[in-house]
C-alpha cells in the first residue's frame, strides 16, 4: 500500500489504475479495476458469485451496483482534481433501469462540475452494451483540504484498519 498521492502519481506517469482501486477500501473488496482508453476513464466490477441479490432471476445486489458507482465517481474526481482534496459524498441519486446479469458490469464517469469545494458527477453503468445501461446516477462530493498535521499518509492507515 502507498499513499493516495503516490498512487494517484503512479497512475498517471505509468496507468496503473490498480494502486488506486487498492487505496480506496470498498474498491478494493469489490475488486474494482480501472483503465484508460483514449483519454477516458473505464471502470470495472467483476462479477462475483457473492454479489448476487437475487438468485431467482438471476441478477446481482443493488447495493453492489451502487456502491460500484459510486466509488467510481469518486475515483474520477481524484483522478481529475488538480489539488490534494478527499471527496467526501454529499448526495448520491441512482436510477436503475434494468436488473444486472450475474456478469462483469462497466462504468462510465463524467466530472460535470468541479469548484473549490464542491464536484458533480454523473455516471452511467452497463454489462454488454453501453448504449443500454443498466443504472445511471448523479453524485456530489466535498472536496475536504487535508490537514497538514494528518497527511495523507495518515488517512490510508485509518483506511487499512478497516
Amino acid at each position: 500500500m502507498s499513499t493516495l498521492a503516490a498512487a494517484l502519481d503512479r497512475l498517471r506517469e505509468a496507468g496503473d489504475g490498480g494502486a488506486l482501486c487498492e487505496w480506496i477500501p470498498y474498491a478494493r473488496y469489490l475488486g474494482m479495476r480501472f483503465e484508460c482508453r483514449d483519454g477516458a476513464s473505464r471502470f470495472t466490477l467483476p462479477y462475483r458469485e457473492d454479489l448476487v441479490g437475487n438468485p431467482a432471476l438471476p441478477a446481482l445486489h443493488g447495493g453492489a451496483v451502487a456502491g460500484f458507482m459510486e466509488s467510481a465517481a469518486l475515483m474520477q474526481v481524484l483522478l481529475e482534481s488538480t489539488e490534494p482534496r478527499l471527496p467526501k459524498s454529499i448526495d448520491f441519486s441512482l436510477d436503475y433501469l434494468r436488473s444486472a446479469r450475474t456478469e462483469d458490469c462497466h462504468a462510465a464517469c463524467e466530472l460535470v462540475r468541479q469548484g473549490r469545494r464542491v464536484a458533480a458527477v454523473q455516471i452511467r453503468c452497463w454489462q454488454r452494451d453501453p448504449g443500454k445501461p443498466i443504472a445511471t446516477a448523479r453524485a456530489h462530493f466535498l472536496l475536504a483540504e487535508v490537514p497538514e498535521s494528518t497527511g495523507m499518509d495518515r488517512q490510508l492507515s485509518a483506511n487499512e484498519r478497516e
